[in-house]
């Protein structure tokens, strides 16, 4: 078993791709209508879906915005340089919502975004991947 896709409800599907492809790198790996359910799908990734796991964005034909809810929580990506990261996302235009650092009373570096929608991406520096957030 492995993990396959995330998915994600979107209100606008091209806003959504050109934040995900021209702002976090991803490659929009395919794209699929359903006229019979009024939905498209994309998904997008860093490689291939054969061997790692990738975003499902989700339009529902006329649905341009949605509630986001309290369970979910974040999507998290990893940052070769978090700070250089951040710095170049700001100046694309992308939200930052807490500024790349320390997390309190830890070593681990991270910082959050926010597509959108409005839904929560976690950059995570490389350095710390696999350390947990309390080290």
């Amino acid at each position: 078993m492995r993990i396959l896709h995330t998915m994600l409800r979107v209100g606008d599907l091209q806003r959504s791709i050109d934040f995900y492809t021209q702002r976090l790198g991803m490659t929009l790996l395919r794209r699929t209508e359903n006229p019979a359910y009024k939905y498209t799908l994309a998904f997008l990734g860093y490689g291939d879906e054969a061997s790692g796991a990738v975003l499902e964005l989700t339009y529902n034909w006329g649905v341009e915005a949605y509630e986001l809810g309290t369970a979910f929580g974040h999507i998290a990506l990893e940052a070769e340089d978090l700070y250089a990261t951040c710095e170049a996302l700001r100046a694309a235009g992308a939200k930052i919502t807490r500024e790349p650092g320390p997390v309190l009373g830890g070593a681990t570096h991270i910082a959050f975004i926010e597509d959108p929608d409005g839904y929560k991406i976690e950059l995570i520096g490389k350095k710390d991947i696999g350390q947990g957030l309390g080290v």
